[in-house]
């Protein structure tokens, strides 16, 4: 038995050191294991620097670890799911409090996004094309903004509009004034007006017409209007119809005076109560071959000139010389025959 026990106590004494050893080894490889581990991570908050150090293996365990918080709306640059290696870097963007304003509503928003224009795309928020935004959507997003939206809807009204025909008069020398007779009957037109409505949250502050194109276009209505004067000679007579009227003196002559001689026209001078006699003119006035009725004494032709007959003065022909006294010199009223 004590040789038994000699014998072990000297095997012990033989593998002891080794089993040291051994045992040295493991507690060193768990020490560099341990520390192998460690690592030196820089944190930017909103661009202010945090050291942290962690065992963590990705950054959502490592910050957690170190109690920094990441919102759901934070935005973080490596994702937190990436591995974390010694001396990496991580930044964190906290998302700010906005306010948006849009279609009657108060919107309450939390975003990280850069603009209001990123935040716009990230929440989801339609702006159209004409829809006006305040602040501008290219402002930097900081906590508390508050943004407003406001709608604009533009809107293109086409109406035709009835134009009227003009009525357009032509004298006619062949008729009595006062009458008139339709030449061409009239036809309206149309025209297309384009209007731009403009409306700010549905409510319309502004329209201008922005075209006018005439598609039909009116007919004038035309109409003949006499321009005759009227003469009535006699009740229930004949109407004589005249050009124009002229007030003049008129003197007498008789065929003594003229010795059977002929008028500036070559004709023989006549006095005709019931057709046309014979007066002097100024052809200047009254042009020579006119028909003019002369109150008082008929119908008659310009047919002789004389020289004392100068402007409106009419030299009128008689066959007695007891006419011609009778008549002497007084202002009447001659009339141009149409």
């Amino acid at each position: 038995m004590m040789e038994k026990l000699k014998n072990n106590i000297k095997d012990y004494f033989s593998t002891g050191p080794k089993v040291i050893f051994i045992v040295i080894l493991l507690c060193a490889g768990i020490t560099i294991g341990f520390y192998s581990t460690r690592k030196t991570v820089y944190v930017y908050i909103d661009g202010k620097e945090n050291k942290i150090v962690t065992y963590k293996n990705t950054y959502k365990k490592a910050l957690a670890a170190n109690k920094i918080n990441v919102g759901p709306k934070d935005k973080t640059t490596p994702s937190l799911d990436s591995r974390v290696n010694n001396g990496d870097k991580i930044n964190i963007k906290r998302a700010v409090n906005v306010e948006v304003a849009v279609d009657g509503k108060q919107l309450k928003v939390l975003s990280a996004e850069d603009t209001i224009e990123k935040m716009f795309d990230a929440e989801n928020i339609v702006v159209d094309e004409y829809d006006k935004v305040s602040p501008s959507k290219q402002t930097t997003l900081k906590d508390g903004i508050k943004v407003a939206i406001t709608r604009v809807k533009i809107d293109l009204v086409k109406q035709t509009q009835v134009l009227d025909f003009a009525i357009v008069q032509k004298p006619d020398d062949n008729m009595e004034k006062g009458m008139t007779k339709l030449l061409q009957d009239g036809q309206k037109g149309e025209k297309q007006i384009t209007t731009k409505i403009v409306y700010e949250d549905g409510k319309e502050i502004a329209r201008q017409v922005v075209s006018e194109v005439v598609t039909k276009h009116p007919v004038q209505k035309i109409i003949a209007a006499g321009t005759l004067g009227v003469l009535n000679l006699s009740r229930g007579g004949s109407k004589v119809l005249y050009t124009k009227n002229l007030r003049v003196r008129a003197t007498a002559y008789c065929a003594a005076e003229t010795g059977g001689g002929r008028t500036a026209s070559g004709t023989r001078p006549i006095r005709n109560a019931n057709g046309y006699s014979t007066i002097a003119v100024d052809p200047r006035v009254i042009p020579l071959g006119t028909k003019v009725y002369v109150e008082g004494y008929g119908y008659a032709i310009a047919e002789d000139t004389g020289g004392a007959i100068k402007g409106n003065v009419i030299d009128l022909y008689f066959d007695s010389t007891s006419d011609m006294y009778n008549w002497g010199s007084r202002y009447v009223n001659v009339y141009i025959l149409k």
